[in-house]
């Protein structure tokens, strides 16, 4: 079946249907009508072109610098959830799946190589809010863990909401626990919900993944898979607050401080070192940073190490298995841990070279070595422990075997030669000490020698066989001085110096074997201008003729003719000028010499001293800034003599035509053009001929031709200029694609990208670190001394230390005043003057603020935060620059409350060293004599001095008469004198309506949960409430602000009176109607009424038949409501019953239920036992 092979396809050339379809295309379009595919209705397309514009103009954002750099750092993965939901199995999967490493637990960050280009470093969160507000903040993708057969927490809400505060990252969803689900429907309806809720939270369509159980303690291979090639591909945005601040998070941290300063002071400040990838921005030395739960501090050294997960070194087509690195320090991978005071290398197994083995082992385990050559898998600790065994020395033998030379040609100086002689003098003065050495002779019976100081121990007849062989390899070497040691047809060259293939280069002993007991250069009857050079095997004398007969050379020499000041001259032609280094490093080099160039000069002079002193070491000494005054160049610094000259009116008017100012006339630019060609000359291009032949052909034309034609030439060249100039600057470029605002603006940052990267491309690392700062995507050590002890007694790597860079604003403190709104889910309302927690920046802070509500013309102080709204919140803190996101806590202490912990969000609005903040303040008076506008007011202010302060002051009474503070009376204090629009009455109230100035309290108290052994147990001020509670007590109360009943007496207003005078003129719709009251008996009420008896007798049967209806009528409700009570009776016997059926339903119901469930739990354990 495998070798059959398949016919080709044969393409069909004829019949109806390939007909047809060549026709089709032709019958179409004869028959096509072209208005069948246009629109119908122009509003219906203005309307479809409005959206699709719409939706485009949705994708937009504000185009941001992207500062991530060419070899960027590892993205940070945050794998946050509540608690057992699935963090730590996900982590151990993706690192499975990336490194194919187990890892045993999970601590700190875990730097992994994910790709060609790209790694990752995972970061598992605490429950904490502290550890979710710093995770929030240097997280470049979330992944949620929710767990699926309990729904969403609340701790997934309150990240959310804390992301929102600080710029929104990539966020994608991990269903987990979905293994507990034994019905497909009820899996599916709980998929579908959590998904939707996750839309609304996040935006529509984010990526939610699913993991449907666990194998072997892990999720399965393939949904690892999925979600690992996501990670790999997606991309990210940079976010405003990570794009302008540099942030380390620290995966490593060492304690550098003296161990006897602690042993004698436990608790002193200690030297910290801080290991990680930097991020964001340029990280400049000296800067101030901020590390959330430990306090500001200032960087006292940065240095870049070698990066502990390289990406692979060139560019390849899959990722090799010696390539899937992993680094992770605080989780003992490789072997390696490091703790907060030591390393541990953890060596599992029997690792050992083959060069560290016995000789006899060597023999018996070099047949299986040959058979089969098995490779251990080395980690990181193995191999440094490996590496350890390579040691053939002590470091106290290298130290012996090290030399120094002073003399190019002397004799080498041994550090062992010295220390023999010093302990030979010594022993000398010293008097005889006895020491015991304990040996075992034939018989096996161990002796203890007694050893004199005088004696040598160590010297028997071993040393004399040493002798022996030390004169044999001695006369050895003097008989085959003459032999060379490789090669033997060698004309030009004596190679019985050259070592062998193996050997080691001793280039001090090839010294010795030629010059022997010479320690300069006049033993040998050389000056110091004459050298010593090898010509042919044999040393010679160099002089001044060698240098002539360079010619006479052989060939194979010649190329070795002023080696060195060819050398020297290419690598200044071809070496670019650091002008930066020679102004700044060189303070020896004068202005003048670095613009003419004499700065090589200088530096061969030098070269040439050292070489004519032989190579003499000299003492280099420090630079001291108090004795050498360095000049800043770049400003001239103006001498006072020669400012008196421009005293002078001619000296001002020889210059005054340089200004816009000066004449402009034709005297006057041809006195400018003739200064200018005196001062600077006609330019001439001496390389190119032609064009200096054209250029004279023209100047001849010129003078030939009419002055009146050269000067309209001339304008037209100017107009052309200036139509040149202007084309450049308002008209569009033709030749390259047409682009909007949007994609102008990017291609301006684009462009000063690619410039900042250019400037310092061909500068050293150095001088990039002093200008630009360390850069981002370095692997860097920083140096943190004078932190507190409690950071290193209390290190838990489980919490992430991050270390984020201050700007130079954010290091001063003020008044910030930041908009700000209650969140909706928060159960209680804010109050003024309650401390809050504030998420600012990489800062955490506890502070005091102040709400208010701006009016149009003031800050009106607020008690308690509005509803469903912003205020305004005034405290003091760290001033941060405005659109500054933030969010706030009552407390970071894990209380295990139930309630939504996230109680404000808000951004900065302005920062201000004073506060403009007002409170409601109203006096209230009485008046005490009133005149007809004037009147004298008490009980308002308690002295004259209150008084004189409010003069001028409008009042108002509550009847709504207006009036004004005029001046303070001299005799009653605090009474006053106040006129009034109308006439006021003793029993007004006068009150005065003012504003009283409310200044927050400048208080500020850092988060400091590094410090603390249990991180989430810190504790700041507590509020007022939480005092009284503790403490049971009751709240104060203030005898003037209890409510008293109000008692006001009947007031009884006098009758309008209208003069008859004036009720005459008045027209009869104005006069008044008010009848006056009889003062004598009217004659209605005086007259008696006597009835007629046919009225009697009608009168007193109507009083009969009213009486017999309402006792009818009252003897009918009496039936009517006997009645009605034994019906009610009857209901009350039927619904008791009722509820006694029902009651004894239930009861046999739930029986056989449980009974039921019974069974069938009995029968599921019988099967699951089988």
């Amino acid at each position: 079946m495998e070798d059959k092979t398949h016919k080709a396809h044969n393409k069909k050339k004829g019949g109806k249907k390939e007909a047809k379809a060549e026709n089709k295309f032709t019958n179409s379009k004869k028959s096509s009508n072209p208005r069948a595919f246009t629109f119908q209705s122009a509003g219906r397309a203005e309307k479809t072109a409005r959206r699709n514009n719409d939706n485009d103009q949705k994708k937009l954002h504000v185009p941001m610098v992207d500062r991530t750099p060419i070899e960027s750092p590892p993205v940070v993965i945050a794998v946050v959830g509540p608690p057992n939901s699935g963090k730590s199995t996900l982590i151990r999967s993706l690192v499975k799946r990336y490194t194919k490493h187990n890892l045993a637990e999970i601590k700190g960050p875990i730097t992994v190589v994910s790709g060609k280009k790209r790694r990752l470093t995972f970061m598992e969160c605490a429950n904490d809010m502290n550890s979710m507000i710093d995770v929030a903040k240097i997280a470049d993708l979330v992944l949620l863990t929710i767990d699926a057969s309990f729904g969403f927490e609340m701790e997934t809400f309150e990240f959310l909401n804390i992301l929102q505060s600080h710029g929104f990252p990539k966020v994608m969803g991990v269903l987990t626990h979905l293994d507990k689900f034994r019905n497909n429907k009820a899996l599916r309806l709980t998929k579908k919900k959590l998904k939707h809720r996750f839309w609304t939270e996040i935006y529509e369509g984010a990526k939610l993944f699913y993991l449907s159980g666990i194998i072997n303690g892990k999720y399965p291979n393939m949904e690892i898979q999925n979600l690992s090639r996501f990670i790999s591909v997606m991309k990210f945005r940079p976010l405003l607050w990570r794009n302008t601040h540099p942030y380390v998070v620290a995966d490593r941290v060492e304690d550098l401080t003296d161990p006897e300063l602690i042993h004698r002071k436990p608790n002193c400040d200690r030297t910290v070192t801080l290991y990680g990838y930097l991020r964001g921005t340029n990280l400049k030395p000296n800067m101030r940073v901020h590390i959330p739960g430990a306090g500001d501090h200032v960087l006292a050294d940065v240095s870049v190490l070698p990066d502990p997960c390289p990406l692979p070194d060139k560019e390849r087509k899959r990722l090799d298995e010696k390539y899937k690195l992993i680094y992770a320090p605080m989780s003992d991978v490789g072997g390696v841990m490091y703790d907060k005071d030591a390393v541990y290398i953890n060596v599992p197994g029997h690792f050992t070279k083959k060069s560290a083995y016995a000789p006899a082992e060597e023999q018996n385990g070099q047949e299986q070595e040959n058979e089969e050559e098995e490779e251990l898998p080395y980690g990181q600790g193995e191999k440094m422990v490996m590496d350890l065994q390579d040691a053939s020395d002590t470091f106290a033998d290298q130290l012996a075997d090290s030399e120094l030379r002073i003399f190019s040609n002397s004799a080498p100086v041994r550090a062992g030669d010295i220390t023999e002689q010093v302990q030979d003098d010594d022993e000398d003065d010293e008097k005889i000490s006895i020491s015991e050495s304990v040996e075992q002779d034939d018989q096996g019976r161990t002796r203890r020698r007694a050893v004199f100081g005088d004696a040598d121990p160590e010297f028997d007849e071993d040393d004399e066989d040493d002798e022996d062989e030390d004169e044999m390899m001695e006369s050895g070497e003097e008989s085959d001085a003459d032999v060379p040691q490789r090669g033997t047809a060698l004309s030009k060259f004596d190679t019985r110096n050259i070592r062998k293939k193996g050997e080691k280069e001793d280039k001090e002993d090839a010294e010795a074997e030629d010059i022997q007991f010479a320690d300069s250069d006049s033993e040998f009857g050389l000056s110091d201008d004459e050298e010593m050079i090898n010509v042919d095997g044999r040393l010679r004398r160099q002089t001044d003729s060698d240098d002539d007969e360079d010619e006479d050379l052989a060939g194979e020499l010649r190329w070795k003719a002023d080696l060195k000041q060819k050398a020297t001259s290419l690598f200044h032609n071809h070496r670019r000028v650091n002008l930066m280094s020679l102004i700044y490093n060189k303070p020896e080099l004068s202005p003048e010499d670095i613009a003419s160039g004499n700065y090589n000069e200088k530096e061969e002079s030098d070269e040439s001293e050292n070489e004519e002193e032989e190579e003499f070491f000299k003492l280099k000494y420090e630079n001291n800034d108090k004795a050498v005054e360095i000049i800043d160049s770049s400003r001239q610094q103006p001498d006072v003599d020669n400012l008196e000259v421009w005293e002078d009116e001619d000296t001002l008017d020889s210059i005054r035509n340089r200004f816009i100012t000066g004449e402009t006339g034709e005297d006057g630019d041809e006195k400018l053009e003739g200064e200018e060609e005196e001062v600077f000359g006609d330019f001439e291009d001496l390389e190119d001929e032609d064009a200096n032949g054209s250029s004279k052909q023209a100047e001849e034309e010129e003078k030939e031709q009419d002055p009146v034609e050269a000067e309209r030439e001339r304008i037209a060249k100017r107009k052309e200029q200036l139509k040149k100039k202007f084309n450049e600057e308002f008209e569009d470029e033709d030749e390259g694609p047409k682009m909007d605002f949007y994609e102008t603006k990017k291609a301006e940052i684009e462009k000063q990208l690619i410039m900042n990267r250019a400037e310092f491309e061909n500068d050293d690392s150095n001088t990039r670190a002093l200008v630009e700062g360390y850069r981002p995507g370095s692997y860097v050590r920083l140096l943190i001394k004078e932190m507190p002890a409690e950071f290193i007694q209390n290190f838990d790597p489980t919490y992430p230390v991050l270390v984020g860079g201050l700007l130079t604003s954010e290091d001063q403190f003020g008044l910030v005043q930041v908009r700000i709104k209650r969140h909706r889910w928060h159960r209680k309302i804010l109050k003024t003057n309650d401390p809050l927690i504030f998420s600012m920046g990489w800062r955490r802070f506890q502070s005091i603020p102040i709400y208010s509500l701006d009016d149009g013309t003031r800050n009106r102080m607020l008690k308690y935060t509005p509803e469903h709204m912003h205020c305004l919140a005034t405290f003091y803190g760290p001033v941060h620059i405005p659109n500054t996101g933030f969010c706030a806590v009552q407390s970071v202490a894990d209380n295990k409350t139930s309630s939504f912990r996230i109680c404000a969000t808000g951004v900065v609005v302005d920062i201000a060293q004073a506060s403009e903040i007002v409170k409601k303040l109203k006096l209230t008076g009485t008046p005490y004599k009133v005149f007809k506008n004037t009147a004298f007011i008490k009980d308002m202010f308690t002295s004259s001095l209150e008084v004189a302060k409010f003069e001028g002051a409008s009042i108002r009474t509550v009847s709504g008469i207006r009036g004004q503070v005029k001046k303070a009376l001299p005799k009653p204090e605090g009474h006053f004198r106040a006129t009034f629009e109308d006439r006021i009455l003793m029993s007004d109230i006068v009150f005065l309506r003012a504003w009283y100035p409310i200044k927050p309290r400048k208080f500020y108290n850092p988060v400091t949960s590094l410090l603390l052994s249990t991180k989430s147990d810190w504790k700041g001020m507590r509020l007022t409430g939480q005092v009284r509670r503790e403490q049971d007590l009751r709240a104060p109360q203030n005898v003037d602000s209890v409510y008293k009943p109000i008692e006001r007496k009947e007031r009884r207003f006098n009758t309008l009176k209208v003069p008859k005078s004036l009720q005459s003129e008045l027209p009869f719709a104005a006069k008044p109607k008010q009848a006056k009251p009889q003062s004598k008996p009217t004659y209605l009420a005086k007259r008696a009424v006597v009835m007629e008896p046919e009225e009697k007798k009608i009168y007193t049967l109507m009083q009969q038949l009213n009486t017999l209806r309402n006792e009818k009528s009252r003897k009918r409700k009496i039936k009517d409501t006997e009645r009605r009570e034994v019906n009610e009776k009857k209901k009350a016997k039927v619904e008791e019953k009722t509820a006694e059926m029902d009651k004894e339903r239930r009861k046999d119901y739930f029986r056989k239920e449980s009974k039921r469930e019974i069974a069938m739990s009995k029968s599921s354990k019988f099967s699951k036992k089988k």
